[in-house]
C-alpha cells in the first residue's frame, strides 16, 4: 500500500514539473510531497569482511547471480539475505534480466543492502515513468545509489526544464545515463548557464544535451576552451557541424584531443586537411589511437589513396574495417578479376554510401553471375589486396 501511494505522488509530482520553459526550473522543497529520504545501507548491512562469506556467496548464487556476482556481494555482511533475494526479484520484477542483475551487483555489490520497498521501488517507478529501459539503468547501477528527492528528482526536472518532454528526457538519458551522476547545482546548472552565456541559442543548447548529456559534467572553463576551438575551425553556433563538434570535443580531454592531432599529422595529414575533416567528422577524433593508425595505413598503404583523398571524405575513417570497408573490398577485387567493374575503379567513391546503395550496385546486380561477391560481402572471403594476375593494380581516385 504505501509503495502504491508512494509511486501515485511520484508521478503527480513529476507532472507538475513546467515543460519546454529553458530556464532553471524552481526545485520543489526535497521534503515535500515524498516521504522518501536518502536511507543509510549501516543499518542493513555491516562493513565488508576481509573474505566473501561462503554462506551468503553460496545463497546468491542459488538466486541465479553469476560467480564473480556472488563472490563481490559476499564480502557484505548482510543481516538478512532474504532482504538481498527481495531485492534481485525486484530487478527481475522491472525487467531487468539475469545477465544486467549480476553485473549490476558484481560492480555495486552495496546495492544488494538497499531496501526494496522504501529506497529502490520508488527510482525504478521514477525511470520507468519517464520510459527509461531497465538495460539502460544496468550500465550505471551507482544511480539507484542516488538519493530519490536530494538528486535524481532535482535532476529530472532540471533536464525536463531544458528538453521539455519526458520523451526527450528518456532519450538524452538514454544515451547516457553516467551524466545523470552530476549534481544539478554544482556540475548541471552551471555548465548550461555557461553553454547560453557564450551565446548558444537555447535550441542548440537542448540539441546538445540530447546528443551527449555528458556535457553536464564538463567544467564551465573547458567548456569555453571547447567552444573557442570550434570558432578556430570556422563553425558556427547555429550549424550542424557545431553541435557534432561539440559532442565530440565534450568526450575528450585537452589532452587527449592534442594527441589525436598529433596522431593524424604524424600520417602526413596537413593542418589544412585535419581542419576541414573535424569540421565535417568531428566523430574521426573519438576513435581509438589504434583503431586510427590501422585505418590510415589500410587506406593508405594498402588500398594507396592518397591523404587528401581520404581525409576529403572522413566518413570512411568512422567504417568498421572488418565488417564494412574490408568486406566491399573484397567484392569490389572480385567483381575486378571477373571483368564486371573496370581495375581503374574510384575506389574512394565505391566504399562510400550505405549498406544498402552497396549491396544494390555491387552485390545483388552480381550475384546471380558471380557468385563468391555474397560470400565475400558476408565476410566468408578474405580481402588481400586488388590484384590483376599477380601486380597490385594502381588505384585512381
Amino acid at each position: 500500500m504505501l509503495a502504491s501511494i508512494c509511486r501515485r505522488r511520484l508521478l503527480l509530482r513529476l507532472r507538475q514539473i513546467p515543460a519546454g520553459s529553458g530556464t532553471h526550473p524552481a526545485w520543489a522543497d526535497p521534503s515535500d510531497g515524498l516521504p522518501f529520504h536518502c536511507y543509510s545501507s549501516t543499518a542493513i548491512a555491516g562493513a565488508p569482511g576481509s573474505e566473501p562469506c561462503p554462506a551468503t556467496v553460496s545463497y546468491l548464487a542459488s538466486c541465479g547471480l553469476t560467480p564473480a556476482a556472488a563472490a563481490a556481494a559476499g564480502m557484505l555482511r548482510f543481516c538478512s539475505t532474504a532482504k538481498a533475494g527481495a531485492v534481485l526479484a525486484l530487478f527481475r520484477r522491472y525487467g531487468f534480466s539475469e545477465a544486467e542483475i549480476s553485473d549490476m551487483v558484481r560492480r555495486v555489490p552495496v546495492i544488494l543492502t538497499l531496501d526494496p520497498d522504501r529506497i529502490l521501488r520508488p527510482k525504478l517507478d521514477l525511470f520507468a515513468s519517464i520510459g527509461v529501459q531497465p538495460c539502460k539503468l544496468a550500465t550505471t547501477p551507482l544511480l539507484l545509489t542516488r538519493s530519490l528527492d536530494n538528486h535524481l528528482v532535482p535532476a529530472i526536472q532540471f533536464l525536463r526544464g531544458i528538453l521539455g518532454t519526458d520523451r526527450d528526457v528518456c532519450r538524452a538519458i538514454s544515451r547516457t545515463p553516467r551524466a545523470l551522476m552530476a549534481d544539478p547545482e554544482k556540475n548541471m546548472h552551471p555548465a548550461v548557464e555557461t553553454l547560453r552565456r557564450l551565446g548558444i541559442p537555447e535550441y542548440a543548447v537542448s540539441k546538445i544535451l540530447m546528443m551527449e548529456m555528458g556535457v553536464l559534467m564538463v567544467s564551465p572553463d573547458r567548456l569555453s576552451e571547447i567552444f573557442e576551438a570550434l570558432k578556430a575551425l570556422g563553425l558556427h553556433v547555429t550549424g550542424k557541424g557545431f553541435l557534432y563538434g561539440f559532442r565530440a570535443f565534450c568526450c575528450l580531454s585537452k589532452e587527449t584531443w592534442l594527441r589525436k592531432l598529433a596522431l593524424y599529422r604524424s600520417f602526413g595529414v596537413s593542418e589544412d586537411l585535419l581542419c576541414k575533416a573535424i569540421k565535417t567528422q568531428p566523430s574521426i577524433l573519438l576513435y581509438s589511437d589504434e583503431g586510427i593508425k590501422k585505418k590510415l595505413r589500410f587506406f593508405l598503404d594498402e588500398l594507396k589513396l592518397e591523404v587528401s583523398d581520404l581525409m576529403g571524405a572522413p566518413v570512411l575513417i568512422g567504417y568498421s574495417l572488418e565488417k564494412n570497408t574490408k568486406p566491399r573490398c573484397a567484392v569490389l577485387s572480385i567483381l575486378m578479376r571477373e571483368g564486371k567493374i573496370e581495375p581503374d575503379i574510384n575506389i574512394r567513391n565505391a566504399l562510400l554510401g550505405s549498406a544498402k546503395m552497396f549491396s544494390e550496385k555491387y552485390v545483388l546486380r552480381y550475384a546471380q553471375d558471380v557468385p563468391d561477391v555474397v560470400k565475400a560481402y558476408e565476410g566468408k572471403i578474405t580481402f588481400d589486396g586488388f590484384k590483376d594476375r599477380g601486380v597490385l593494380v594502381p588505384q585512381k581516385t
